[in-house]
C-alpha cells in the first residue's frame, strides 16, 4: 500500500474500469454480495468518472447519497466519501441516489431509474428475496441458494449499460459547509467525553445526552428517526 496515498489502487482501478474489483472489493465492506451493492457500485464508479474527481477523506469531495440501503456502501467504497471522514452526507430521501460534488459546487448526479431493479429481472431472485429477506421465512437451504443467485446477479448487473440503468445528470449544487472542529467535555455523570454541542447542562455541570435522558436522532435500518427517552 501506498501509505501517503492509501486510495491509490482503487483509483488505478477506477482508471482502468476495473468493476468487477471494485465490486470485490465493496464486498469487503458490506459483507456480501447483492445488486444493491452493484447498483451502488456502478453508480459511484460513473459519479467519480463524470466529475473527474477523487477524495482523500479530506472533504474536498462530498457524496450525497439518499438511500440508506445496500447502495450506499457501494457508494463509500468506491468514492472514498465515508461517514467517518464527513465526505458522506445521507438525504432521508429514500431515493437509490448519489449526488458527487467538488467544493465549487460542481457536481453529478446519478439515479436509479423506476425500471432499475435488477431482482425483478430474474424471477428467482425475486422469490427468493421475498421469502428469505422480505418475510424473513427462508430455510436454509432457500438462504444459502439466495447467496449464490445474488452473486450471479450482482455480477451480471455490472455488465448492464449506464444508460439503461441510471438517469445521470450534471448539476452545480450548494455544497454544505466543512465539518466543524469540535471541543470535547467530559459528563459529570457516566465520566465519558463528549462533544461540546452534545452536551447539555444540568445543575451547572456538562451531561451528556444519555444522562440527561434526553431524547437523539438514530438512523438504523428502518431510517432516520427521533427518539424520545
Amino acid at each position: 500500500m501506498n501509505r501517503a496515498k492509501p486510495r491509490q489502487e482503487l483509483e488505478d482501478l477506477i482508471a482502468a474500469g476495473d468493476l468487477k474489483r471494485l465490486m470485490e472489493l465493496g464486498g469487503l465492506l458490506h459483507g456480501h454480495f447483492c445488486p444493491g451493492l452493484a447498483l451502488g457500485v456502478k453508480a459511484a464508479f460513473r459519479a467519480v468518472k463524470e466529475l473527474r474527481a477523487y477524495s482523500t477523506g479530506m472533504e474536498e469531495v462530498v457524496a450525497i447519497v439518499e438511500t440508506n440501503s445496500c447502495f450506499a456502501d457501494g457508494v463509500q467504497m468506491v468514492t472514498g466519501c465515508t461517514l467517518g471522514n464527513n465526505g458522506l452526507i445521507y438525504r432521508d430521501y429514500g431515493k437509490t441516489a448519489v449526488t458527487l460534488a467538488r467544493r465549487s459546487g460542481e457536481a453529478v448526479r446519478v439515479a436509479v431509474k423506476a425500471g432499475g431493479n435488477v431482482i425483478q429481472r430474474n424471477p428467482e431472485a425475486a422469490a427468493l428475496y421475498k421469502k428469505v429477506i422480505t418475510d424473513r421465512v427462508g430455510t436454509p437451504e432457500e438462504n444459502e441458494r439466495l447467496r449464490k443467485v445474488w452473486i450471479e446477479t450482482s455480477f451480471s448487473t455490472l455488465e448492464i449499460p449506464d444508460e439503461e440503468l441510471f438517469n445521470i445528470k450534471h448539476l452545480n449544487i450548494e455544497v454544505p459547509a466543512y465539518a466543524k472542529v469540535h471541543g470535547s467535555a467530559i459528563c459529570s455523570v457516566c465520566g465519558e467525553s463528549i462533544m461540546e454541542p452534545r452536551a447539555r447542562l444540568k445543575d451547572g455541570k456538562p451531561v451528556c445526552l444519555a444522562c440527561a435522558n434526553q431524547g437523539y436522532f438514530e438512523l438504523d435500518g428502518n431510517g432516520l428517526k427521533y427518539i424520545v427517552r
